[in-house]
């Protein structure tokens, strides 16, 4: 049996993290791997089990790249990612809020963007070392959420988000079609350049780019356990002007058809791999 919890941080980090996780499953679990489907957010991820992380090639499924240290940072993408599920049954982890992991790391999130680092080379080797360590310490998942939201509290940057970046978050996250640039430009007297700098600098993605994954993650909000779907009453409900290209950027994020889209029963953005 799977235990999967989860803890809402209070202000201030409450502004910047979606979530602490902490999954702990079963040492066999029925699929080794997993995609997992772009939300236009930041994950960090913690091997409670194993001290290094597993990310396989998207193509061939049998590649991977190695992560010492037990954990990462999974940089805001725009296509999916193959995790191994086998060496990670007990984890925890945050997730970010989209921008919000911004305060947090010594980059510019665009430099995260499609890719995995270990949080060793964002916070340095002691440190997380010394973090990993209190975590298998812990007496409970209360105590390890507790622990990293104490090390949030001490890593954040004295900054915050443009205020355009939130203004911008809640029209692109928000169902609504057609969204051009331009209807965001026109409300905060700033240039479209300037805006996708200042949007690429804090949430990592160009606006278009983040627009369509909030496209795509309202699809799947729309047919995740649903046995009957449409897909071009879909399709057509997200601005879709044909099918074609409704699948066409279904397949770009996933890389899968529509009908072959078939979630774990908990998780829309994770999708077993047997």
């Amino acid at each position: 049996m799977t235990e999967f919890l989860t803890y809402h941080p209070p202000p201030p980090l409450s502004d910047y993290v979606h979530i602490f996780w902490y999954s702990n499953g079963l040492q066999s679990p029925p699929h080794e791997k997993e995609r997992v489907l772009p939300d236009g957010s930041i994950e960090l991820v913690i091997n409670l089990r194993e001290d290094i992380i597993k990310l396989y090639d998207k193509e061939t499924h049998d590649h991977f790249t190695s992560y010492q240290g037990g954990s990462i940072i999974s940089g805001p993408h725009s296509d999916f990612v193959v995790i191994d599920t086998a060496s990670q049954t007990n984890t925890v982890g945050i997730h970010f809020k989209p921008g919000g992991a911004f305060p947090f790391f010594p980059v510019a999130i665009y430099e995260l963007w499609n890719t995995h680092l270990s949080l060793e080379q964002l916070w340095g080797g002691d440190k997380v070392k010394a973090l990993r360590e209190r975590l298998l310490e812990a007496r409970s998942p209360t105590f390890m959420f507790h622990i990293l939201e104490q090390f949030l509290i001490k890593m954040k940057k004295d900054t915050t988000n443009h205020p355009i970046i939130t203004y911008a978050l809640a029209k692109f996250q928000s169902p609504e079609y057609p969204l051009r640039i331009s209807d965001i430009t026109d409300q905060i007297n700033l240039s479209p350049r300037h805006f996708i700098d200042i949007f690429k600098k804090e949430v990592g993605l160009t606006p278009k780019q983040f627009w369509r994954v909030q496209r795509f993650q309202h699809i799947l909000s729309s047919i995740h356990k649903v046995d009957s779907i449409d897909w071009m009453d879909i399709a057509l409900a997200c601005g879709y002007y044909d099918q074609a290209h409704f699948i066409h950027d279904f397949r770009s994020f996933s890389g899968i058809k529509p009908t072959a889209y078939q979630s774990n029963q908990d998780f829309k953005n994770h999708v077993p791999l047997f």
